[in-house]
């Protein structure tokens, strides 16, 4: 019997180099995307897909990050004694139940494949999701959630998938594709960082997995691929080898890329005009502003 998911691993343990200055004080994924940082989204997406073990793997100074999602009853008590339940309610989804989170070193940056094997004890042998809050998807239902729906109705790994330009493939996992079932991609393989003349599709692998435990066995061979770190994306394609079916799935969504500057402001924008409370005020802005740079040419 297919068992239900309800663990996730957040590979973050990265430095964030693309983000300093900044970086050099906060850990990345606690940068803000409007007035959340860019963890509680994911958070929220794996909530919402019923996710309720959250297994974090992270470096030397991320201790804001862990802080993030302690309590903090002074600031809750003075709150209260002020009557800003407005405030308080947005306190509310960083509270996480007593041992809901676990975290987990990664004592060396040998690649995502290694992170997710670093939480092996804490997954043992369930399905279990990723989530890497890179990459923020903008959806009407949760991206994690239209993946759990998915994986209810196939056996095997779960993967995340959109079109990218050619030109980019060889910053992705690509899939290969034996077929197609609506949003459903069934796989014959998958190459990591192909060049992009030997790129097997344009259907690049994006931050969000489903997968089954026999994902970390494989890992645990610690084999080295593109750019010699151990490959997530090998781990799984390893799966097709085994004859263990995997799917590409093309989630409804708009995602984006927050390790980039260029996608984080974006994604600060779309987010924003997304709120009642900025929205107009903030068109306004970018509108003049958009006038304004035009005149100026």
């Amino acid at each position: 019997m297919q068992r239900h998911v309800r663990k996730a691993v957040f590979p973050v343990a990265g430095l964030g180099t693309r983000f300093l200055p900044a970086t050099k004080a906060i850990p990345k994924e606690v940068l803000p995307l409007v007035d959340r940082p860019l963890i509680q989204y994911a958070i929220d997406e794996a909530r919402a897909a019923g996710i309720d073990e959250f297994i974090f793997v992270t470096a030397k100074g991320k201790s804001a990050l862990e802080d993030y999602f302690d309590s903090a009853p002074e600031l809750e008590r003075s709150l209260r004694e002020k009557n800003k339940t407005d405030l308080l309610a947005a306190l509310k989804p960083t509270e996480v139940p007593s041992g809901g989170i676990a975290y987990v070193r990664q004592q060396e940056a040998l690649g995502l494949g290694h992170a997710v094997w670093c939480a092996r004890r804490l997954i043992a042998d369930e399905p279990f999701a990723v989530i890497l809050p890179d990459d923020v998807i903008e959806a009407d239902v949760p991206c994690l959630k239209q993946m759990v729906d998915a994986y209810a109705e196939v056996r095997g790994a779960v993967v995340a998938a959109m079109e990218v330009p050619r030109a980019a493939t060889a910053s992705y996992g690509v899939l290969d594709v034996a077929s197609e079932n609506g949003q459903l991609i069934r796989m014959k393989g998958m190459v990591e960082k192909p060049k992009p003349e030997a790129a097997p599709s344009t259907l690049a692998v994006i931050g969000r997995y489903i997968l089954p435990p026999s994902v970390l066995e494989t890992l645990g061979q610690m084999k080295r691929g593109a750019g010699g770190e151990v490959q997530l994306t090998d781990a799984i394609a390893e799966e097709m080898v085994e004859g263990r079916p995997v799917h590409g799935f093309r989630f409804r969504g708009r995602r984006f890329d927050c390790g980039s500057k260029a996608g984080y402001l974006q994604a600060t924008v779309a987010y924003a005009l997304s709120r009642p409370d900025l929205r107009d005020e903030f068109a306004e802005f970018l509108s003049h502003t958009i006038e304004m740079a035009r005149a100026a040419e």
